[in-house]
């Protein structure tokens, strides 16, 4: 991967685990088949072609939150009389 792309990515994407997760669902895309969203002059890995696309903001991401699901809070009753 080169260093320069990443550096490059960072400032687009500030969150190093969110890079790392956009950066590899796109490289699984594009072993799979998917189309370079940018035209490159030389031949690229598909990690530093993920990088590219995220540098010329072909790729756009979300961050969404998930709330946990709220379960019903059983007293130490509940548990006794369950065994």
């Amino acid at each position: 991967m080169r260093d320069d792309y990443l550096q490059e990515a960072r400032k687009k994407v500030d969150d190093p685990y969110v890079l790392v997760n956009v950066v590899s669902q796109r490289v699984k895309q594009l072993k799979r088949g998917s189309r370079p969203l940018v035209e490159s002059l030389e031949k690229l890995a598909p990690e530093d072609l993920a990088l590219r696309e995220i540098i010329e903001g072909k790729i756009s991401f979300e961050h969404v939150l998930v709330e946990p699901p709220e379960y019903p809070r059983r007293g130490l009753a509940s548990w006794s009389s369950a065994a």
